[in-house]
């Protein structure tokens, strides 16, 4: 590889950071992997705010979240000189809450489950109770249902459409909803049959699923996110924690693609997607890099010890539901056709 013209330095780590790096795994299967993908989000966000004058210096930056969109904010919030308060749970791994507390935010850790809603909802009632404590000098992203995070994925998807086209399979988890449909609203003004795959886990209540405990963290949700837009899915895939986990694993033994289990559960319905329909070209959005997860998913005496190990068999396709709402572990495709989830969870009386 050649150098073939000026190389210029970024200005700052969220500017080096926010894009992924695309990488050709298979023919038709790529790789697009973030180094930690709330980054883009929680910095456009940020900016948002300023420039609309929602967000003045001195005041505080709260938000609730167990997982990278908090680290996103941390690092934009170093960057622009804020104070950034984090409402989590015990599912944040150390690790994290460490790098969060370093780049200078307080962490608060909810340690109750909400009767409807679990952790999700108990941290939303103590950032909610701490915004009535501070007032109007305190600003909340709302990461859930500000139309500013899928609308941060903008950049995202312009740089997928200069690499490869807009006219693609896009396959990525949801959580929040806003890097898959932010996305794919995006391509779609280019190429409108650009096809959406979502990924979800079992026990969330995204795609119709009763709430329930969840092993594989980083997607699903016990609330319904306003920025999950269900009209914009073709398809959703269920995936277990174990299958994540060696999924994960095998993306990396593979192809050194070095990712945590959300990704490896993204992989997994990627690369059966890009097998059966050699024709697409499909795009598989990995959200995070694998450091958190070394001495867990990467680790062999940590699956068997949580009895992940003997289940850890990387399946070849998905078992094809009639419902969402009654599919079982541990892979689970359903054909949404770009319905609304009332639609979808009206025709449960029909199954």
């Amino acid at each position: 590889m050649e150098s073939s013209g000026k190389f210029v330095p970024f200005t700052s780590y969220s500017d080096a950071y926010a894009l992924p790096s695309i990488i050709r795994c298979e023919p038709n299967l790529h790789i697009a992997q973030f180094a930690f993908m709330k980054l883009l989000p929680a910095r456009y966000i940020i900016e948002q705010a300023l420039a609309r004058g929602t967000l003045l210096h001195g005041m505080k930056v709260l938000e609730t979240s167990s997982g990278t969109f908090a680290l996103g904010l941390a690092v934009v919030c170093r960057e622009r000189g804020f104070e950034l308060e984090i409402f989590t749970d015990p599912v944040m791994d150390k690790a994290l809450e460490n790098r969060l507390k370093s780049l200078g935010a307080e962490v608060f850790i909810t340690t109750e489950k909400a009767k409807q809603g679990g952790y999700q909802r108990s941290r939303l009632d103590a950032l909610q109770a701490r915004i009535r404590q501070l007032g109007d000098s305190c600003f909340w992203p709302r990461q859930y249902e500000t139309p500013d995070n899928p609308r941060a994925y903008k950049l995202f998807a312009d740089q997928v459409t200069g690499m490869l086209g807009a006219d693609v399979t896009l396959v990525g988890s949801v959580g929040s909803g806003g890097s898959t449909c932010g996305t794919i609203e995006r391509l779609r003004q280019k190429a409108p049959g650009a096809r959406l795959i979502g990924v979800d886990t079992f026990n969330s209540v995204i795609f119709g699923q009763q709430d329930g405990e969840r092993k594989l963290r980083g997607l699903g949700n016990s609330l319904v996110p306003k920025n999950v837009k269900h009209e914009l899915y073709d398809e959703v895939h269920l995936i277990s924690a174990p299958l994540a986990f060696v999924a994960a694993r095998t993306l990396h033994e593979r192809h050194a693609v070095f990712a945590g289990p959300t990704s490896g559960a993204s992989y997994v319905v990627g690369r059966w997607r890009a097998r059966q329909y050699q024709e697409e070209t499909v795009v598989v959005i990995c959200p995070d890099e694998g450091h958190r997860y070394v001495e867990a998913v990467y680790d062999h005496s940590w699956l068997k010890q949580n009895a992940h190990l003997n289940e850890s068999v990387l399946l070849d396709a998905p078992v094809t539901e009639n419902h969402p709402s009654i599919a079982l572990p541990p892979w689970n495709r359903y054909v949404w056709e770009r319905k609304s989830r009332e639609a979808v969870l009206s025709l449960l009386e029909q199954v």
